[in-house]
């Protein structure tokens, strides 16, 4: 059957098919399967909490925590679902849980701390106990929407509250007491020192009126003055002006009669200067037609000798041109003749190169076969012999015919020589013993030089020094 739940509730699905549960808005129960409602929507749970401050002060905590499942949170629903499911919202299962939780963290809580700081911090210590409570429903998947605690109250027996409210009133009165005692006094000094302010500001509106009268009286003195003196100041400023334009007048009118004068002789002398510039233009015109006239004459004959001339220059030029190009013609078909020489012999060379490179290549290819013979060679040769190196080496000295080459290269070396051999003894006497030892040894050496020098002759041709000695001469 289809079933589907209200907007605050879900369903929970259990049963076949389903590994563990299933949690949703609407689904098909099938046959097999069981399913169970659950509502999100929070309850009020209301407590007195019982606890005990840090001075062993017993108290109640009244609070009001509105709780439920976290709705939007399908982690905590599923908690919710698998511990809290089979148990109505608003059971004593339920409330007993939630009271259990609150008390326990809040008497953790209030024993660390004063009565004091409890009644004076009372919005810290709510969002105290509100995290930590938090805390411990989250594994149940309630969340805390609100949380209100009320003021706190006596337990029976302590009156802790009570004395603290006495105590309040009792300073309250004393204090409205003094407020008003110095209500009073205030009164009756306030009433004596206004009459003596007001005795003190008559007087001093008094004299400052009479300063101000005299003050009057004085600036309107000051006033009269000052308006004299600025009528004198006006009457001299305006005769200064009347004299002053009166001089103005008498220069502008000695200006103008200069002005006048000047102007007569500069109409004089401009009437003669304009006499003389006509008199120059005339003389001018008449120099300007009797150069023309002697230029058109001459022009004439320049302009015919001119002209031959250029005739002439011109059929000079354009010879002078054909022969420079007839020269150009010639020199351009011999560059072209030489480039084409040039170009057959950079062909020749070009094709003798590449015949050359040809002819190397495959010397070098000859080469590189016969390496490649010789290895093969020499590869199976080492086979025969087992790898034997030796073997092999004089096999190919003895197959090459160096042996014999050797013995040709020595033969021909000693040949044509007649070697000459000199053997010298010095008697081969024997060193005696004694103090003619060392003599003997001398003696040995000076019988040893002739024979010495006799071979060096013989071998070489070269004879001693004479302070050295000579030789017998040759039979």
């Amino acid at each position: 059957m289809y079933r589907v739940a209200s907007a605050s509730e879900y369903l929970v699905i259990t049963g076949a098919g389903i590994t563990d549960l299933k949690i949703a808005k609407k689904a098909w129960v099938l046959p097999g399967q069981s399913y169970t409602v659950i509502d999100l929507s929070p309850v009020n749970y209301t407590f007195e909490v019982q606890a005990m401050s840090a001075e062993k002060l017993p108290f109640v905590l009244p609070a009001v925590f509105t709780i439920g499942p976290r709705a939007d949170d399908m982690e905590a629903i599923e908690k919710y679902a698998r511990l809290l499911a089979g148990c109505d919202k608003n059971s004593k299962h339920v409330e007993e849980l939630v009271q259990g939780v609150i008390e326990g963290e809040t008497r953790v809580l209030v024993a660390s701390m004063t009565m004091e700081e409890v009644f004076k911090g009372t919005k810290e210590f709510k969002e105290e106990v509100f995290d930590k409570v938090q805390i411990e429903l989250n594994q149940f998947g309630l969340f805390i929407y609100n949380a209100n605690v009320k003021q706190l109250v006596d337990v029976p027996g302590h009156e802790y509250f009570s004395y603290l409210g006495q105590k309040t009133q009792m300073e309250a009165a004393n204090q409205a007491k003094v407020d008003v005692a110095e209500a009073k006094m205030k009164g009756a000094v306030g009433s004596k020192l206004r009459e003596g302010q007001t005795l003190q500001n008559a007087a001093k509106i008094d004299a400052e009126t009479k300063i101000i009268a005299t003050q009057r009286e004085g600036e309107g003195k000051k006033e009269e003055v000052k308006v004299k003196t600025e009528v004198k100041v006006y009457e001299n400023q305006r005769e200064a002006e009347v004299a002053k334009a009166n001089a103005e007048l008498a220069m502008k009118k000695a200006g103008w009669a200069k002005e006048a004068q000047v102007a007569e002789v500069e109409a004089q002398k401009a009437v003669a200067m304009k006499e003389a510039q006509l008199q120059k233009e005339v003389e001018r015109m008449n120099a300007l037609t009797m150069t023309e006239k002697l230029k058109a004459e001459f022009l004439s004959k320049a302009s015919v000798e001119a002209e031959t001339k250029a005739q002439e220059a011109n059929w000079k030029l354009y010879q002078e041109q054909k022969a420079a190009d007839a020269i150009l013609y010639q020199r351009g078909k011999e560059a072209e003749a030489m480039r084409a020489a040039a170009e057959a012999q950079f062909f020749a060379k070009q094709k003798a190169a590449d015949g050359e490179f040809y002819a190397k290549k495959k010397e070098a290819e000859g080469l590189v076969e016969l390496g490649k013979a010789q290895g093969v060679y020499l590869s199976t040769l080492m086979d025969s012999l087992g790898g034997n190196y030796g073997a092999m080496r004089d096999f190919l000295m003895i197959n090459g015919g160096m042996f014999q080459e050797i013995a040709r290269i020595n033969a021909g070396a000693v040949r044509g020589l007649q070697p000459r051999i000199s053997i010298w003894t010095n008697g081969g006497e024997a060193a005696g013993g004694g103090g003619n030892a060392a003599m003997k040894e001398a003696a040995g050496v000076y019988k040893m030089l002739p024979p010495l020098f006799k071979t060096v002759q013989e071998q070489t041709g070269m004879l001693p020094p004479n302070w050295m000695g000579t030789l017998p001469a040759d039979n």
